[in-house]
């Protein structure tokens, strides 16, 4: 069983994160870290992402929002897409720089100047950084579009960093991973403080070559030849091909709980029942995945989603499943189901990654079964709407709509899966009708405290608009 370890380090780098009482805190000086161990920059980091990426805190995360997976009841404003009211982008931007980028930076750092490691130690220790650190900056982009990189985190050089092109950083990002990539191939011994692996660098490495395919495959639709030879050479390095090799993290129990329990028990709100969206779609294929998905407060095997958007009653709709109540409920930041169907794109396109689309599809839908527990797979398999061979649609919907089935409770990845391929149909909101954003807007504090870069960066992506479009969102 994994555990994690909390240390009273969460909250000692807040303070020294500030590099212009007037400007956002997500510059530090790279030549001065703060004087922490390096473990235990690397585990706050660690937790920190994952926090934010489990989260369902409307003030920070509103990715099964926008995946239409949940919708809201006494306030509606984030599932109508209002993101400024909260200051969402702004919140989740200063999260990832301050407490997961700048951390995990400063932990590279320590780490290389540590003469009590051996170097093939400090080249291990500095590639499980970095694998969280392109995570990371994958994420970002993927939320906002371009966004200061080159000039962020060096305080000194660049109190107001310029932005960078997204197609620019992921082209980056590619060279990063496969650099740690090898670092994981050393014999050193990584982070004794390590809450995913637990030291296992084989295991990290099977992660790293992981975030390489998805790197490569959202490029699929953009640039079709570095996608194919960049997801080729992950598929041959060793990607998932199992639940055990998951990136998930598992929480101690209510003294260090996943946040969902936090947001939906001992908060003692009932802010969130399932969308219709999500529960009339799993209806229609009898998918055994809805009693774990879904409380079935309603009577049993019933099932009724919130109209998106509206202002639904709690008692009148179905519930979020029992599982996300649970303190020790793991988070996860990469799975095999994830992995499974980027393979089944691959192999739809014709690119070789060890079997068909159809075989990959299935071992998608089978590791989402095994994950959740779930029953009747085979019978769910046999379904007309569910077999490849039959269900409705070319393959990017076959694939798209079980993918996004999978994603469930990963409000971000099933987000990202609508945006690139497009489906399934998801509903306006009952009250804004507004059309589902495809990106984060930038920060408020961007437009008033680094307003020249801040505008070059809006006219370059087409405009600061919810509704913009990244770079490799061609469809």
């Amino acid at each position: 069983m994994k555990k994690v370890f909390i240390t009273v380090f969460s909250l000692v780098l807040l303070s020294s994160c500030m590099t212009d009482e007037k400007y956002e805190n997500y510059n530090r000086d790279p030549k001065n870290p703060t004087q922490v161990e390096a473990d235990f920059l690397f585990n706050d980091a660690t937790k920190s992402l994952v926090d934010q990426m489990t989260s369902t805190n409307v003030n920070t995360n509103i990715y099964r929002l926008l995946a239409q997976y949940w919708t809201e009841t006494t306030y509606t404003d984030e599932a109508n897409y209002d993101f400024n009211t909260r200051n969402i982008p702004q919140n989740h931007w200063s999260e990832m720089y301050r407490d997961v980028l700048l951390d995990l930076t400063d932990a590279q750092n320590i780490v290389m100047s540590d003469s009590d490691l051996s170097d093939a130690d400090k080249t291990v220790r500095v590639a499980q950084a970095e694998v969280l650190i392109i995570y990371t900056w994958q994420q970002m982009v993927d939320t906002f579009g371009d966004l200061p990189y080159t000039e962020a985190l060096d305080a000194n050089a660049y109190p107001l960093p310029a932005y960078d092109d997204a197609e620019t950083i992921y082209t980056d990002l590619l060279s990063r991973i496969d650099e740690a990539i090898s670092g994981l191939n050393g014999s050193g011994s990584g982070f004794d403080i390590d809450n995913l692996y637990f030291g296992d660098v084989d295991a990290w490495k099977k992660f790293a070559v992981s975030l390489k395919l998805r790197l490569g495959i959202r490029l699929s639709d953009y640039n079709a030849a570095v996608a194919q030879s960049t997801v080729e050479s992950a598929y041959s390095a060793g990607v998932f091909s199992s639940n055990s090799d998951n990136a998930s993290f598992e929480y101690l129990g209510t003294s260090n709980p996943n946040p969902l329990w936090t947001d939906l028990v001992q908060s003692g709100r009932s802010d969130f029942v399932a969308a219709n969206t999500v529960v009339d779609f799993m209806n229609g294929l009898s998918d055994p995945r809805r009693p774990l998905y879904f409380a079935e407060n309603l009577g049993a095997g019933t099932y009724d989603g919130g109209p998106y958007g509206d202002n639904n009653s709690f008692d009148s709709y179905t519930h979020v499943g029992d599982i996300m109540h649970e303190p020790t409920t793991p988070a996860c930041l990469i799975d095999y189901a994830e992995v499974s169907f980027y393979l089944a794109e691959a192999a739809a396109r014709g690119w070789s990654v060890g079997g068909t689309a159809e075989q990959h599809y299935v071992n998608g839908i089978t590791a989402s079964f095994d994950y959740w527990g779930a029953s009747d797979l085979a019978s769910y398999l046999a379904n007309p709407s569910v077999a490849y061979a039959t269900a409705p649609g070319d393959w990017r919907t076959k694939i798209g709509n079980q993918f996004w089935l999978a994603m469930y409770n990963r409000g971000f990845e099933g987000w990202t899966v609508w945006r690139k391929f497009n489906t399934p149909s998801f509903n306006l909101p009952a009250i804004s009708e507004m059309p589902v954003p495809t990106r984060y807007t930038y920060p408020i504090n961007e437009q008033n405290l680094n307003e020249d870069n801040w505008m070059a960066g809006s006219t370059a992506i087409g405009g600061d608009e919810q509704t913009t479009k990244l770079f490799w969102d061609v469809n």
